[in-house]
């Protein structure tokens, strides 16, 4: 799965640079879309979610990228995938932080395309192992994060570990920089450079787990 990182400039920005060598998966940041109403987009007074699925119909991939939606005042941060011409959907951010101005979605997930199952994780979700733990239960083969800003190397220490435990790849972009790391918990993958380029190899490795815990009584000849 080749993957392609914008972290610098807009959309619109980045689809006139013409299409340099081509990406299964191209993942933009928050700047690529910036702030979508959905009733504008609905009265056709915009169209950001047609050209994100106009660059995924031309370039023939999936394109994931970050915004901050509003639905009539309710906003949220968000995340839109598309693939070969066509909106796939959108996945919000789960958890509200401090009373943050923006509101809490509902439920993960993980969207079927040409270079994979991908899972979505939308900014500060990644500070919650269970949503990358559930995208690996379900199926994901790869977590596919946008964040926002980064702070102090905790982002890129936060993928690498949930990469480690929960065994599938993270994906991470945010403004100025993006990270891949593999199941092993490294870096497979790092520049501050965009656009950039890289070739990911999937991974599964499955272990037995066995752990011995109290309850879930079973009486004498009873079988499950």
């Amino acid at each position: 799965m080749r993957v392609e990182f914008v972290t610098n400039g807009t959309l619109a920005q980045f689809a006139q640079r013409g299409e340099a060598e081509r990406a299964d998966v191209i993942v933009c940041g928050f700047q690529a879309l910036g702030e979508v109403s959905y009733e504008r987009e609905l009265k056709g007074e915009t169209g950001l979610f047609y050209d994100v699925a106009l660059l995924s119909r031309e370039r023939a991939c999936t394109v994931v990228s970050g915004c901050f939606t509003d639905a009539r005042g309710m906003k949220k941060k968000s995340v839109v995938v598309a693939e070969r011409g066509r909106v796939l959907g959108v996945s919000d951010m789960l958890n509200r932080l401090d009373g943050s101005r923006f509101c809490a979605g509902a439920g993960v997930k993980i969207f079927e395309t040409n270079a994979g199952k991908l899972g979505i994780v939308v900014a500060e979700d990644l500070y919650f192992s269970r949503v990358v733990e559930t995208l690996s239960v379900c199926g994901a083969d790869a977590a596919v994060c946008v964040f926002e800003q980064f702070t102090e190397g905790m982002e890129p220490l936060l993928a690498r570990a949930q990469a480690f435990l929960c065994g599938i790849p993270v994906l991470l972009c945010g403004y100025g920089y993006a990270l891949i790391a593999d199941i092993a918990g490294k870096v497979r993958f790092a520049s501050a450079q965009s656009p950039c380029l890289f070739d990911l190899e999937k991974e599964q490795a499955y272990h037995l787990v066995e752990t011995r815990r109290r309850g879930i009584y079973r009486s004498a000849g009873k079988k499950f």
